[in-house]
């Protein structure tokens, strides 16, 4: 869906319920997605003051998101990780909540990376998930949006408690698979409804 926000308009992907997303792309040029939990699996309290995904737009809404993550004020939001590409440095950003703290490391913008949600993985299944990657990069394959959806769909050793579409008997399962791509001044939303099997497109211009 795209929206109007005061800092231009954002493509995202929107939750049904909460009306946030986990992930979007500004018409300035930045990406940015959302992983719930930071560094390790931590205990949900009841109630938190605001959804995660609404977070994400707040701190999004703007050129520089980093410096939205750094000022904004997270007590009793739920911890997460941010992976922000930032179009007009060709930056890319890690912000982790953890709770208590903020985290801001910059990545190296050429090398392909993998990051896991804390909150659906252990540490082993994390590095696992880093082997599969590598060993994915080394087969040789076309880094396009075919090739990641289809890695992120069949990646794993045919285990659906840890492969990356996973299916824990039945309660906590991959539901999407979203994929974006930028392009040179356009931005292509690749959705895969794993439930129904439907995918979808959406093609947008940005600045």
């Amino acid at each position: 869906m795209e929206h109007q926000y005061s800092f231009g308009k954002i493509l995202f992907a929107q939750d049904g319920e909460k009306g946030g997303t986990w992930m979007g792309a500004h018409e300035n040029g930045n990406i940015m997605v959302l992983m719930n939990g930071a560094f390790e699996r931590h205990k949900r309290q009841e109630a938190y003051r605001e959804s995660r995904g609404i977070i994400f737009l707040e701190i999004f809404n703007g050129p520089e998101p980093v410096r939205n993550f750094d000022t904004i004020e997270l007590n009793d939001i739920e911890p997460f990780t941010l992976v922000q590409w930032q179009q007009n440095s060709s930056s890319l950003w890690e912000m982790r909540w953890d709770g208590q703290s903020k985290f801001i490391a910059e990545k190296k913008p050429d090398l392909p990376q993998i990051w896991s949600s804390a909150m659906l993985y252990d540490k082993p299944v994390i590095q696992k998930r880093e082997q599969w990657f590598d060993k994915w990069l080394q087969e040789g394959h076309n880094f396009n949006f075919q090739e990641i959806m289809k890695f992120h769909e069949f990646g794993g050793e045919g285990d659906e408690m840890t492969d990356l579409k996973m299916n824990r008997n039945g309660i906590l399962k991959t539901v999407s698979i979203t994929v974006v791509e930028a392009l040179t001044n356009e931005f292509v939303m690749h959705y895969h409804d794993t439930i129904s099997g439907e995918r979808f497109k959406n093609e947008w211009r940005h600045k």
